[in-house]
This record gives C-alpha cells, sequence and structure tokens, in this order.
C-alpha cells in the first residue's frame, strides 16, 4: 500500500513539473541533476540518457552552483549522439566569450576526427520559446574565407597559435553522417556564421524554425560585420529531408543547398566542412530528394531566400520548394528569391546541362530584385504560380544565358504593382 501511494505522489509531480506532453510517470534526465558547468551537466545528462533511452529535458531555470538563472551559458558544444532526444523546455542556450565552438554538434565529428562514423535518430526539440544564441563576445565569426578582424568580427584576430579564419565551429548546429533526424521548434538568434548545417545527413526534418541576425553586431559601442549568417544549409550528400514552417530574418541566404567540392579533409579547423570538402567517387555526395515548403523571411544582407548552388559534377536534382514569401523590405530587396547555380569561375563556373535538374518550384511571391535567377544550368525542370511585386523586371532571369536552359516550363507568372 505504502509503494502504491510512493509511486502515485511521483506520477503527480512529474504531471506538474513536467512539459505537458511528457506523461505522469514518464522518466527523464535533466542537466539540473549533475555537478559542473552548464554545459558539462547537459552533456553528462545527454550520456546518462543513452544508457536508459530517456530523453533530456533542459529546462527554463538552471539551477547552478551559482544559483537559479534563466540561461544556461556554453563554453563548448552540446554533443548529440545515436538516440539522443533532446527537448529544449523555453529555455536559452548561449554561447560563452570563451567558446570558439558550435551551440550544438553531432558527437561523431570534430577537431581530429578524420574518420567520421555515422550516427542515427537524433532529435533536437524545443518546446515553447526555445532560443540558442551566439556570444556577446565572439572569438571568431565567419566561414573559412573570411579572416578575423578584417572582413568579419572575432576577439581572436591577432591571438598567436589561434586560427586567423573562420571555419565549421562557427556553424549553431552541425550535424554530419547523421541517418533519422529531427531539428524542430527552435529560434536561433546571432549565430557566429550559419545558424544550422547539415553534411551527408539523411531522412530528416527540419521544421518550425526561426532565425534573428542581420549581418552586423554592435559591440561595446561599435558596429561590427558577422558574415556568412545564413539559415540553413544543406552540403554534400544530404538527402531525403523535409524542410517547412522556416520564418524570420537572416544575414546571409535563408535557406542554402550548396554542393562545391573542395580539397580539405574532414577534422580539420581549415574548412566550413567538419566531415570535410572531398567528393566521394560514386554519387553519394550529390543532394537530392529535398523537400521545401512554408517558408517566409529575407536575407537583411541583400543575398538570397532560397539559393541552390552545384559545382565540379556534383549534382543538385528531385527538389521541390513549394510555398515561398519573400518578405524584402522595399528599401533593402535582396538580390534573389530563388537563385539557381552560379557562373563564377572559382566554383567551376556553369555546371553542364543535367548537373542541376527536376527543379519544382510552385507558389512563390516575390520582393526581390530577382525573382527567379538562374545563373547557372537548369533541365527538366518547372517553374509555376510565381507573384513578383513592386519591382519592374522580369519573373525569370536567364543571366548564364538560354542556351543553358532545357526542358523547364514555366507558368502561371505574375507582375504587379510596376
Amino acid at each position: 500500500m505504502m509503494r502504491c501511494a510512493v509511486v502515485l505522489a511521483l506520477s503527480l509531480v512529474l504531471a506538474t513539473f513536467a512539459p505537458e506532453w511528457i506523461e505522469a510517470g514518464e522518466l527523464f534526465v535533466s542537466p539540473n541533476d549533475f555537478q559542473g558547468s552548464d554545459i558539462e551537466r547537459i552533456n553528462q545528462a545527454i550520456d546518462a540518457a543513452a544508457k536508459t533511452g530517456q530523453r533530456v529535458i533542459v529546462p527554463r531555470i538552471n539551477h547552478s552552483s551559482d544559483g537559479a538563472k534563466e540561461v544556461w551559458l556554453l563554453d563548448s558544444a552540446i554533443l548529440v549522439k545515436s538516440n539522443t532526444h533532446l527537448v529544449l523546455d523555453n529555455c536559452r542556450l548561449k554561447l560563452s566569450d570563451q567558446a570558439r565552438d558550435n551551440i550544438i554538434r553531432s558527437a561523431n565529428c570534430g577537431l581530429g576526427i578524420t574518420d567520421i562514423a555515422p550516427i542515427e535518430n537524433v532529435t533536437i526539440r524545443g518546446l515553447g520559446l526555445a532560443v540558442l544564441e551566439g556570444a556577446d563576445r565572439p572569438r571568431a565569426t565567419g566561414d573559412s574565407a573570411k579572416t578575423l578582424g578584417e572582413r568579419t568580427y572575432g576577439t581572436d584576430a591577432g591571438v598567436k597559435g589561434e586560427s586567423q579564419t573562420g571555419d565549421w565551429r562557427n556553424i549553431g548546429i552541425l550535424l554530419a553522417h547523421v541517418d533519422r533526424f529531427r531539428v524542430e521548434n527552435i529560434e536561433i538568434r546571432d549565430p557566429h556564421c550559419w545558424s544550422i548545417s547539415l553534411e551527408r545527413c539523411s531522412r530528416g526534418t527540419v521544421r518550425d524554425v526561426s532565425f534573428q541576425m542581420e549581418e552586423t553586431r554592435t559591440i561595446d559601442g561599435k558596429t561590427w560585420k558577422v558574415l556568412n549568417q545564413d539559415g540553413l544549409d544543406l552540403r554534400q550528400g544530404c538527402h531525403q529531408i523535409v524542410i517547412e514552417n522556416i520564418r524570420g530574418v537572416t544575414g546571409d541566404d535563408l535557406i542554402a543547398l550548396t554542393n562545391i567540392v573542395g580539397n580539405v579533409g574532414p577534422g580539420t579547423d581549415h574548412s566550413t566542412m567538419v566531415s570535410g570538402s572531398h567528393r566521394s567517387e560514386d554519387d553519394s555526395d550529390d543532394i537530392r530528394g529535398i523537400f521545401i515548403r512554408n517558408v517566409q523571411g529575407h536575407s537583411q544582407g541583400g543575398h538570397h531566400v532560397v539559393r541552390l548552388l552545384n559545382a565540379g559534377g556534383l549534382k543538385i536534382y528531385d527538389v521541390l520548394i513549394d510555398g515561398l514569401i519573400d518578405t524584402s523590405p522595399p528599401h533593402r530587396p535582396c538580390k534573389a528569391t530563388i537563385k539557381i547555380g552560379d557562373a563564377n569561375p572559382a566554383w567551376g563556373g556553369v555546371t553542364p546541362l543535367g548537373d542541376t535538374s527536376q527543379i519544382l518550384v510552385d507558389h512563390v511571391t516575390s520582393r526581390s530584385r530577382y525573382s527567379i535567377l538562374i545563373a547557372g544550368s537548369l533541365k527538366d525542370s518547372i517553374l509555376t504560380n510565381i507573384v513578383r511585386w513592386r519591382i519592374a523586371g522580369d519573373v525569370v532571369t536567364y543571366a548564364s544565358g538560354k542556351e543553358n536552359v532545357q526542358n523547364v516550363l514555366i507558368s502561371n507568372v505574375v507582375q504587379q504593382g510596376e
């Protein structure tokens, strides 16, 4: 009888303090149950949950050794592994000024890891208002082509022994070689580079994500450039991924599918790709099977809302973009609502016909300088139901020439408010 009473009391406590979608009596792991720094406690909770199959819940209140506070300050990355279910319950995760790392990274990759073992079944789920935020004074920002202190902000500029360019550690959420994953219901503010980057990931969903960034930051009373603040980037090998309900303002491209060959291997600090920018010998590094729907936002830096870019023999195909509202302001429109390809010789120039194909664009409202900008090649595709507002010009622009477009159906385009 006493045991039944204890079980009932425990169930009532869990029903009172657990998130509403967790059933009474369901057990979970909280970083408040561990000792150490904020990041140590969160990673200890993930390690403990991995042994039991329980969820990890990071609550709004952080009961640290310094007392209760409403922020979790991270000196390094939260590391998710196979079968991790990480719930961010109305909490705020913020990088510290000492951090030069991601906010969240798949545990299978990192500095010095040259053989990345695939992991699976990873969920990163926000509940209510779950915020991921960059540092007040980032040690580094931008991608691997940006020098700190010259083109983009970083307190590591000029510091001996520290890399003087950005790299993959500046990305907010970085997953590499992850199969079956979900990232949902989070808001990302002022990341140090791209907000979310997926490398060679498959069978996943990114949904209900919002972004707040402007490509500049006011730090200690001075305005600084913070470059390469994309929202969501898909890199080499990503396939069978659903992207939906994306909104907000980014410094650079809101969503980018970027498939460019490089010569940097995995695990170094010389690349914006932790898994390496090399190309596989087969076609596994093609980006394919991507479903993008219900997007509302723009690039404060005047870049693109959605960008598709492939080069070096890597392909992008079987992509659906359905339901895109470009929210560009009249005084600073994006360059293009959707940009396909690029003639830049640094990336290999215009791709051969067929390398970018089977792209379906449907239901787009554009307020950018260009609505659909074809700057590379495009084949066997459909562009339909596109409305161009406020700015005179063609709905479809052939920057690379019509000779690089083949079998593309364009229908039901509307120009308004010229």
